[in-house]
């Protein structure tokens, strides 16, 4: 991308006739060149993120394995509207909401 942004200013300092109205369209191109980056590098993928947590965490039902914000392992033993009521082990049950939970990575069996 710099290289490309470099060529384009040699090319256009190069010129001896260059007027405003050419740097200007120059500009907007370029601000809008960085604008599709940023958004199919950073604001895309995080959209697509967001909205996997989002169909998990509506997937949710009893016996499945979660891991909380703050790390806690546990199985779920009941799911309402906002929140889950989890077992940690033992005689420990917590309820959870929903936004503090997160997929737990030991919980899926590899492929075979």
């Amino acid at each position: 991308m710099t290289s490309f942004a470099f060529i384009l200013l040699q090319t256009q300092s190069g010129r001896a006739g260059a007027t405003q109205g050419g740097n200007m369209t120059m500009s907007f191109i370029m601000l809008l060149a960085v604008f599709v980056v940023f958004y199919f590098f950073f604001i895309r993928p995080q959209m697509k993120k967001q909205k996997e947590l989002t169909n998990y965490r509506n997937s949710l039902k009893k016996g499945d394995k979660v891991v909380t914000n703050g790390g806690i392992y546990g199985r779920i033993l009941e799911v309402k509207d906002n929140h889950v009521m989890m077992d940690v082990g033992g005689d420990v049950k917590l309820k959870v909401d929903k936004n503090a939970l997160i997929k737990d990575p030991t919980a899926e069996e590899p492929a075979k």
